[in-house]
């Protein structure tokens, strides 16, 4: 058994490599010598650029470079290069080639320009069509550009086109599938709804306006669940672009149109989030004090939560004193040690000492009750007796 065991893991050990030779072969060469591989041999360079940071980008090198299909063809079709794009040359290279997501996956001629490219995580059926697209000139990222620019808007062109700008993060795909949609006479088949699915990215387009008005068919194509996906993909974008009030008007309008019933509430949920992220509590406190007006609080944490918050962030005495009306009604509904700290709290930063301090003693015996950590509480109390 001595001699045996050594010599079954020696086996292991070599089944184990020669099943990662199955894989992409990666060379190692510096990118001139790859480009003048690639020029001697007529091929593309297929570049992993990655991060080494990058989870889906560790999950593709295990999972998918691996495969015995995805070699066969990529060792086959294109010299293969696995570049970290924050390190030596792959930081000039990342600059080049406009890299600003992990993993991006790109394919080089000779010359050095890009042929095609994608961003993301690839699964073996995805990579291997990503391969082929980029050796089909009807299909690859710079053969379809250079015929755009020379004037080509066939509907099959501009496709295709769309679909390359979205598969590379490109930020024009939009006005191209734009651009397809207007050489279309109807927009409700099937291929043409789920490509406005897959192309909608903001709400201020003919193809955002499109999936609003015809909700219910999207839903019978591709389900309640992927609909409800998309407009909260929308609503989050016009949210991150919102200026002003009449800008948070149209998102409030969309929802009331989306979810009748449920649409002012939610609206309302926004408004909150929008001036919180923006350390707007002037803001936050009107839109906050309008909802709970209208939609009274389901439990003591949420508004133990706000109250909180303005403990924290917010300076201004008209603010903390509708903290402390959440503070007081989160007690009314269920008395614990979280929210009588909270309450004892916003005593002591609006100065009235003798309720901060007899509050401060009642959370203090709660979070004995149920053996909680009460060390900031007692450190307030202190602070409490100095006023």
């Amino acid at each position: 058994m001595k001699n045996i065991l050594p010599l079954l893991a020696f086996s292991f050990l070599l089944s184990g490599n020669a099943f990662t030779q199955d894989g992409i072969k990666f060379d190692k060469g510096n990118w001139e010598k790859l480009l003048a591989k690639a020029e001697k041999q007529d091929k593309l360079i297929f570049v992993d650029a990655y991060a080494a940071w990058c989870g889906p980008c560790k999950k593709m090198a295990r999972d998918v470079f691996t495969k015995k299909e995805v070699g066969n063809y990529f060792n086959a079709q294109f010299v293969n290069a696995k570049i970290d794009m924050e390190k030596g040359e792959g930081i000039g290279l990342a600059k080049d080639f406009g890299v600003m997501a992990y993993p991006t996956l790109l394919f080089v001629n000779g010359s050095g320009k890009v042929v095609h490219r994608s961003v993301g995580y690839h699964t073996t059926d995805l990579l291997l069509d990503l391969g082929e697209a980029a050796l089909d000139p009807n299909r690859n990222m710079g053969s379809i550009m250079a015929k755009y620019e020379s004037g080509d808007r066939s509907p099959e062109l501009l496709y295709n086109l769309a679909m390359t700008k979205l598969d590379a993060m490109d930020g024009t795909y939009e006005t191209v599938a734009g651009e397809y949609l207007e050489t279309q006479q109807d927009w409700n088949t099937k291929e043409n709804m789920a490509f406005v699915y897959r192309m909608v990215g903001s709400l201020d387009s003919k193809m955002s306006q499109h999936f609003v008005d015809n909700k219910n068919a999207y839903e019978e194509l591709l389900g309640e669940r992927a609909v409800a996906a998309k407009i909260n993909e929308l609503v989050q974008g016009q949210v991150a672009k919102a200026q002003s009030e009449d800008d948070l008007e149209s998102i409030e309008k969309l929802y009331i149109k989306m979810y009748p019933g449920k649409g002012e509430e939610m609206a309302g949920r926004l408004k909150m989030g929008y001036y919180a992220q923006r350390e707007d509590w002037s803001g936050f406190t009107k839109a906050t004090n309008a909802y709970y007006k209208k939609y009274p609080a389901q439990s003591w944490d949420e508004l133990n939560e706000i109250a909180w918050i303005f403990y924290e962030e917010v300076q201004g005495k008209k603010e903390l004193k509708s903290a402390l009306k959440w503070a007081k009604k989160s007690v009314a509904m269920e008395s614990n040690f979280f929210n009588n700290d909270t309450l004892a709290a916003l005593y002591y930063r609006l100065g009235k000492k003798g309720k901060a301090l007899k509050t401060a003693k009642i959370a203090i015996a709660m979070a004995e009750e149920i053996n909680e950590d009460h060390s900031s509480t007692d450190a307030l109390l202190e602070e409490i007796k100095k006023m």
